[in-house]
């Protein structure tokens, strides 16, 4: 309680002081409870302090501060997230399975550094969404994730939620600028508790700690971010001036400095302390707190990494072994069958609870009819689950010793289990999907889900909760019921009016959505981004696009044969119809505006292009409508098809190099604008 009454007793002094005071006492706090899980005062007066410092703040706007423990609940606001260039390339690990090449790694080291001693750091191998953390004076300023390994998404004001991520760090030895790389992770305490809550709302549940870890970092508003508690492992210190040249003793040093480092780490000095390591973690692992998929073995020596330097895609100094994917046997007691958006039905295997990996498994997919098939499942089966790199419950057999006499073969669906439509199966396809999608309670609601999804109609106000609330309560049936919402139907007696406000106001906003997205927002099957692009480009209307032929839509760079069939279909169905010319009436984009039709051109030819490094010219998005504008095709990785990188400023070492071993041409801006007479 020392630093809470030092804190108040300041109250009638200078506020920043008491402020500053607070903030430092606070952040201490903080640390000793996320980081090192030894708290010296009692929640409340954590509280006090909290509460004392938010007055103050309120109180004296100017001495805002984006790193003040007040910001750790983040706020309602949706964000954009920024692309921002990586000062140095964010690259992935070479994997190995079993020890002999773990051995193959370690004597791949030992040639390379011509008999000179190295030591081996072991690691556990965290299981999260990977980040990068750049600290200025010792306050964190920005937190990208790694995105392509060039260039992440900006995530900082979600990553101050995250309470084991210093803020500011404490006085002490650390360079005035470095960057701290690690994972960030949903604990499994913190997932099952999250699902059961999803479950008891009935809402879908995650599959894993990994993906709700990402979709919740990715969160618009950092308030819902916070909610989540997310935490973090660091793992790599990067500078210019680090504290040594021994890649463990600087993470130890950033333990000092009040990071959280993952636990468990030791120095190798041969290739029998590494098996010692795996075989003593593979126990280990189940005890702890969040999931892990491996060990990563790393030369501790900054100077040996240098010498032994990169291949185009991973350090030749880094490995990552992955664990063994753990097996049970459990009991099958049903099999049920989902429905998605697009009418596709899944089964779902409902078994007696298992542990597995550290958590409870109850239930696995099956996939579709013929992965049923080819297992020969029959009722009550003892069947052997395991968990595909730790974390995906799949069945990859089955016992038939224990199997009971008579039992009954389990058989795929016939009928729709939502609106007991017959189910069909398209040639050519594994899937069985329901046909009925008007009165398909989940193709519905799925279909409204991904046209107000970000990269559609991005109606931020509005979610999949709040999809389900809205149906169930008669509300809305198809997309364009949408723009018939009013704030008194959602306010409820005007207990949410300002909620209710901001839905009617984004969907209200979403009209001057462009039409290529509308496009893709509508959901005709196989019609993806790319796709509604070309089509909304060529057709330049809704109206246009209806009326094209077979032929027509076919001759479209990118439009084959199953998509052009597919709008084809779409457009003969009454309801669809019906759904384009209600979201017209109701003010939606319906046809290229006159400001996007701009003309295009063949000059690239339908070539591959790799778009790479920061720009100053145009940004990289407008750059990728630029080559589709002139007939090129968007690639993310290089290839010896790729036609050539557009480069721009830090592109990735890996990319540079494979791009000049395959011989790929690396054009600048002013060469690229110049090829399409864009300058």
């Amino acid at each position: 309680m020392n630093d809470l009454f030092a804190a108040v007793e300041q109250t009638h002094g200078d506020p920043r002081d008491e402020i500053e005071s607070l903030r430092a006492a606070l952040h201490r706090h903080n640390h000793l409870y996320y980081v090192k899980h030894e708290p010296e005062i009692s929640d409340r007066a954590f509280d006090e302090m909290m509460h004392r410092l938010e007055s103050l703040e309120a109180a004296h706007p100017l001495l805002a501060d984006p790193n003040s423990p007040t910001q750790r609940v983040g706020n309602d606001h949706a964000a954009d997230f920024a692309q921002v260039a990586h000062r140095r390339p964010m690259l992935s690990l070479a994997n190995t399975y079993n020890k002999a090449e773990v051995a193959d790694f370690y004597g791949r080291i030992s040639t390379a550094l011509a008999g000179e001693p190295f030591e081996i750091c072991a690691e556990m191998k965290y299981d999260g969404l990977s980040i990068s953390l750049h600290y200025e004076n010792g306050r964190l300023v920005r937190a990208l994730t790694r995105g392509d390994g060039d260039v992440g998404d900006d995530v900082t004001a979600n990553v101050r939620t995250i309470r084991s991520i210093p803020l500011q760090l404490a006085p002490g030895q650390w360079p005035s600028e470095f960057e701290i790389r690690g994972e960030v992770l949903m604990p499994w305490a913190t997932f099952d508790a999250l699902n059961a809550e999803r479950e008891q709302a009935g809402l879908p549940l995650f599959a894993n700690p990994r993906n709700a870890a990402a979709g919740t970092l990715k969160n618009r508003k950092s308030r819902a971010v916070a909610r989540r508690r997310l935490d973090a492992y660091l793992y790599s210190l990067l500078g210019d001036n680090l504290p040594t040249n021994a890649h463990l003793d600087n993470l130890e040093a950033a333990r000092d400095w009040g990071f959280q480092v993952g636990q468990g780490m030791a120095l190798c000095h041969s290739l029998d302390d590494i098996f010692a390591f795996i075989d003593r973690m593979d126990t280990a692992r189940h005890a702890l707190p969040v999931a892990t998929d491996g060990i990563v073995l790393k030369v501790n020596s900054h100077r040996q990494q240098r010498m032994l330097g990169f291949t185009a895609k991973c350090p030749r100094w880094a490995i990552a072994y992955k664990f063994q994917a753990e097996q049970a046997a459990t009991v099958l007691r049903e099999v049920t069958f989902q429905v998605g958006r697009t009418g596709t039905v899944t089964p779902v295997a409902n078994m007696d609870p298992v542990q597995l990996a550290g958590t409870t498994v109850r239930r696995a997919t099956l996939h579709n009819a013929d992965f049923v098939a080819g297992l020969d499942l029959h009722e009550n089966d003892t069947v052997l689950v395991e968990k595909g790199g730790e974390i995906i419950p799949k069945i990859v057999g089955v016992d038939t010793s224990r199997r009971q006499p008579n039992a009954k073969r389990i058989a795929f669906a016939t009928v729709c289990p939502e609106c007991g439509a017959a189910l069909v199966r398209y040639e050519g396809e594994a899937a069985w999907y329901c046909p009925d999608q008007t009165c398909c309670a989940p193709q519905i609601k799925g279909r409204i889900e991904h046209f107000i999804s970000r990269r559609a109609m991005d109606i931020n106000s509005l979610g999949p909760e709040t999809i389900d609330i809205y149906f169930d309560k008669g509300l809305i049936r198809d997309a364009a019921d949408l723009y018939a919402l009013q704030v008194d139907q959602l306010s409820r007696g005007g207990k949410r009016l300002r909620s209710a406000q901001r839905v009617v106001d984004g969907i209200a906003a979403s009209r001057q959505v462009p039409f290529e997205r509308v496009l893709f927002a509508l959901g005709i099957r196989f019609v993806g981004e790319v796709a509604a692009k070309t089509l909304a480009r060529a057709f330049g209307n809704i109206d246009a696009l209806r009326a094209a032929s077979f032929e027509a839509l076919c001759s479209l760079n990118g439009i084959g044969d199953v998509i052009a069939q597919s709008i084809i279909e779409w457009f003969e169905k009454p309801e669809n119809t019906s759904l384009v010319e209600r979201l017209r009436a109701h003010g939606v984009q319906m046809a290229v505006a006159e400001a996007d039709q701009q003309p295009t051109t063949n000059t690239l030819g339908g070539g591959a292009v790799v778009v790479s490094g920061v720009f100053a010219r145009h940004t990289r998005d407008e750059y990728k409508t630029l080559i589709e504008r002139h007939g090129g095709k968007n690639t993310s990785a290089i290839s010896a098809k790729t036609a050539f990188v557009l480069a721009g400023e830090n592109m990735g070492p890996a990319k540079l190099e494979k791009a000049r071993r395959l011989g790929v041409r690396i054009l600048g801006e002013d060469e690229f604008l110049a090829l399409v007479g864009e300058q």
